[in-house]
């Protein structure tokens, strides 16, 4: 039983092109229209469901409504003339009759048979301005890969020429500046232990200043002692007394 035929109107036709450079998210736009007296559910499919971010990847067309969803590329390296696999693929379903709801009844598309759902395919072409090339996606993918697409992800963005350089020297600029940290933090430590050294020695310097003041003042008093005259013998001041008597007399003589 051959499917039937896509009822809705999907903008662009056939494929999807994102236009480079890649170092950054690219997003194009895919237009839905429902033309028709019927509601419509749509859900969109990709074989690289880790490459891309799509808003909003389902949903319901009300008759003769219009949406446009963003299809948003992750950050890659990209290769001039490598082919990619990179496939959407829109799947539609015609709503119950007596679907009244305004959100999408997930139950639905599983319940559903297969061969009553529409699908349109589209490839991706990716457009590097930088290199001036052309990589469009390769045939032979199974349609049985096409996986739903979730929220985005990360990805580790390879930049290229100019970019390339610019990114070589600031890492080149980081390890630099890491390794002057480096230095500073060694020159800190031998700078706190120096000061901690040099308290050590201010401490031990004052503990021996004041036992040398506390021998000075015992020296002092033991020399007071000695030089005080009431400690001098009284026959020794009798015989100077003398002396200086006996040398004036002379003079006078």
């Amino acid at each position: 039983m051959a499917k039937p035929e896509q009822i809705l109107i999907i903008e662009p036709q056939g494929e999807l092109r994102f236009r480079g450079p890649f170092t950054s998210p690219v997003t194009t736009y895919m237009k839905l229209t429902n033309p028709s007296d019927h509601k419509v559910y749509f859900k969109i499919k990709t074989t690289a469901p880790k490459k891309y971010c799509v808003r909003p990847n389902s949903g319901a067309l009300k008759p003769k409504g219009v949406t446009q969803i963003a299809v948003c590329l992750q950050p890659f390296d990209f290769v001039p003339g490598e082919k990619n696999k990179h496939k959407f693929m829109v799947q539609t379903m015609i709503a119950p009759e007596d679907d009244d709801e305004d959100f999408v009844n997930e139950s639905l598309w599983k319940d559903i048979n297969p061969d009553q759902l529409m699908d349109f395919k589209l490839k991706c072409v990716f457009e590097n301005p930088v290199s001036n090339t052309t990589a469009e996606s390769s045939d032979g993918v199974d349609d049985d890969k096409n996986k739903g697409i979730g929220d985005s992800v990360k990805s580790s963005p390879k930049p290229h020429g100019k970019m390339e350089e610019e990114l070589m020297k600031a890492a080149l600029e980081v390890k630099q500046l890491r390794e002057e940290e480096s230095n500073l933090r060694q020159e800190n430590l031998q700078l706190k232990e120096e000061l901690i050294r040099l308290r050590h020695a201010a401490s031990g310097t004052a503990t021996i200043t004041s036992g040398n003041m506390a021998a000075l003042a015992g020296l002092t008093a033991n020399s007071g002692d000695k030089l005080n005259p009431t400690k001098i013998p009284t026959s020794v001041l009798i015989a100077i007394a003398m002396v200086v008597v006996g040398y004036l007399l002379g003079k006078l003589i």
